[in-house]
């Protein structure tokens, strides 16, 4: 197994607090359809840059299997690893803020995703497959369950692409024409959701929409293998001013999901951009650079280590903080929320990753086929 690379810890700092920070300007009235509130609205790039950063990781393995002329990896431990290291986090989240839903509701928390059956949604991931299952406080977790079905699909991607494709062998050119095809997946879904009026409008959320973000990190996989150099400032630079045109009207007004399939389409290439331009460098070999040393200083790598935890908990945190500030929705200063919902969620978030760390240890069990 390769070394951890720090730097790609630290950038989950980046992502977990955009996503934050986005939150908090949504709570506090701040999206608004101007430059500034659509500026605001686009730190939710944060979900891009997760999304990426997982699928540069989870089919590093693949990838590696054909350099080195190795098996492909077992389905049955990569199951087991995702799953021990999100479900019990998550499912714990989950069931605390039902709790707290009994005996404390903030005054203007969302009366949906209630009673057992908004529980069941929520615990088996399949919230976003509907309208009205999505609980106060737990509102984010419909990019959890976008990635969720991304895991899923993983291996049968891996296998078409490495077995079938490449027949075991390292072949870049394949690798990267196949995903390149698979690159359509988001677009074409943009298309048919938005020209179809009896679709779901949940279909939004749902992991085709966000599939390219995913392909794009599994692409920088193959191309760690190819690239030397990668200049870090240029591609920082890239990703800003792309950050800076996702504000303007051309993708979409201040939402996760715009409302016509061009609007759409821009602002996924655009997210892409920055979250390839952000993780890219890095992905070498090289980490001597000063974007590195950034994203692998003791404080961002910390952050990143329990960045899925405050993902899991900041939403439930603002909303009490929103409460106890006095903040009705769409009032208060963003700030202000951003700040204390930081200073609230990284002890909670701690503590959750101390209790669920435990369970990551758990020997994986053989599964059927796994020889190794």
């Amino acid at each position: 197994m390769a070394a951890r690379i720090p730097s790609l810890t630290g950038i989950r700092t980046v992502a977990a607090l955009s996503v934050c920070l986005t939150h908090a300007a949504f709570w506090t009235g701040h999206y608004t359809d101007d430059y500034l509130g659509r500026l605001l609205a686009r730190f939710e790039i944060g979900v891009a840059i997760f999304f990426v950063l997982s699928g540069y990781l989870l089919f590093m393995p693949w990838v590696r299997s054909m350099v080195d002329g190795r098996s492909t990896p077992s389905v049955g431990r990569y199951f087991w690893h995702r799953a021990r290291r999100i479900l019990p986090a998550y499912w714990l989240t989950v069931i605390v803020v039902y709790l707290l839903y009994r005996v404390y509701e903030p005054a203007d928390a969302a009366p949906t995703g209630t009673g057992w059956d908004g529980f069941v949604r929520n615990m088996t991931l399949t919230q976003v497959y509907g309208l009205g299952h999505l609980h106060s406080g737990l509102t984010q977790m419909w990019s959890l369950a976008a990635e969720v079905v991304f895991y899923l699909a993983l291996p049968a991607i891996g296998w078409i692409l490495v077995v079938a494709v490449c027949r075991r062998r390292w072949r870049p050119d394949l690798l990267l024409a196949g995903l390149a095809v698979l690159m359509l997946v988001s677009p074409i879904w943009s298309v048919v959701v938005a020209g179809s009026a009896g679709i779901n409008p949940t279909a939004r959320l749902w992991a085709p929409a966000f599939f390219g973000w995913f392909v794009a990190g599994m692409g920088l996989a193959v191309c760690t293998h190819l690239v030397r150099r990668w200049n870090a400032t240029v591609s920082f630079a890239v990703a800003i001013v792309a950050f800076l045109i996702s504000g303007t009207a051309i993708a979409g007004e201040p939402t996760i999901t715009p409302t016509t399939a061009s609007a759409t389409i821009v602002k996924h290439v655009l997210y892409l951009v920055v979250a390839v331009g952000l993780i890219g460098p890095l992905t070498i070999r090289d980490q001597s650079g000063w974007w590195a040393r950034c994203c692998a200083s003791r404080p961002m790598v910390w952050l990143g280590e329990i960045s899925y935890e405050f993902f899991l908990v900041h939403v439930v945190v603002l909303e009490v903080v929103m409460d106890l500030l006095g903040y009705g929705v769409f009032t208060g200063s963003m700030p202000i929320a951003f700040v204390a919902t930081t200073a609230v969620s990284v002890p909670v978030a701690w503590l959750l990753h101390r209790v669920t760390a435990p369970l990551w240890r758990l020997r994986t069990p053989r599964a059927v086929g796994d020889h190794r």
